[in-house]
């Protein structure tokens, strides 16, 4: 799928006119990423494309194989890196009801809508990791064949593969910033450990400065690390 030259303009003006929230940041996503066919998925590197809004995985290319839902290893869905449960425990909808009651809030919304805190992943890596936290420990990252990332269902914690873990980091500082959430001692050491071992790339870099053109504001903590 091919769009015309113009489009960066067309979607900042459809941004500019929109309410953030999730259902638009996907339509934002898919045109970021089709616009960037060599990108790859979040957690497992893999290569993917879109029929529409459709995404759809190509396991042959990066190895990785199904640990047990085929229909949504299948698909591309959009992770919230700092789940959603993180940052919505803070408003008083969702103690009232959960992310159901908070659908109505406009703030949830905002912070839902985030590009800055929204990746391309494997619909059943994302499924697996749902709220759990990141951590690094020593289990053999095998449950989705040559995947990197592990999940320990036991412990309920998510290991990333080392090339991800220092955007996790500037995720997790920026919706802390941004939003006022909280983090652990624990969470807070692991993410500065995790800044500082793995500056941001060229790609990170570049999609932050595109999520700025179209929401509007930057991740600092990408910023003050990129060159250009």
């Amino acid at each position: 799928m091919k769009f015309p030259f113009f489009l960066p303009l067309l979607l900042t003006s459809f941004v500019a006119n929109s309410v953030q929230n999730f259902n638009n940041a996907k339509t934002q996503l898919v045109h970021i990423y089709v616009s960037h066919p060599e990108r790859t998925t979040f957690y497992c590197g893999c290569e993917f494309s879109f029929e529409g809004k459709k995404g759809n995985v190509d396991f042959g290319k990066c190895g990785y194989t199904p640990r047990k839902n085929q229909v949504r290893a299948a698909r591309i869905e959009w992770e919230h890196v700092m789940p959603a449960e993180n940052f919505g425990r803070h408003l008083k909808c969702w103690r009232n009801g959960g992310r159901k009651e908070c659908k109505k809030d406009a703030k949830f919304n905002e912070m839902e809508g985030d590009l800055h805190n929204l990746q391309p992943s494997i619909g059943e890596v994302n499924g697996d990791r749902s709220n759990f936290r990141y951590s690094q420990f020593t289990k053999t990252p095998n449950q989705y064949g040559q995947c990197q990332s592990a999940v320990d269902f036991k412990s309920r914690q998510f290991q990333p593969r080392e090339e991800i873990r220092g955007t996790i980091a500037r995720t997790y500082f920026y919706m802390q910033d941004k939003y006022n959430i909280n983090l652990s001692d624990a969470q807070s050491k692991l993410m500065t450990a995790w800044d500082n071992m793995y500056p941001p790339d060229e790609w990170e870099c570049d999609r932050n400065r595109q999520i700025e053109r179209i929401q509007g504001n930057d991740n600092r903590f990408i910023t003050e690390k990129c060159t250009n």
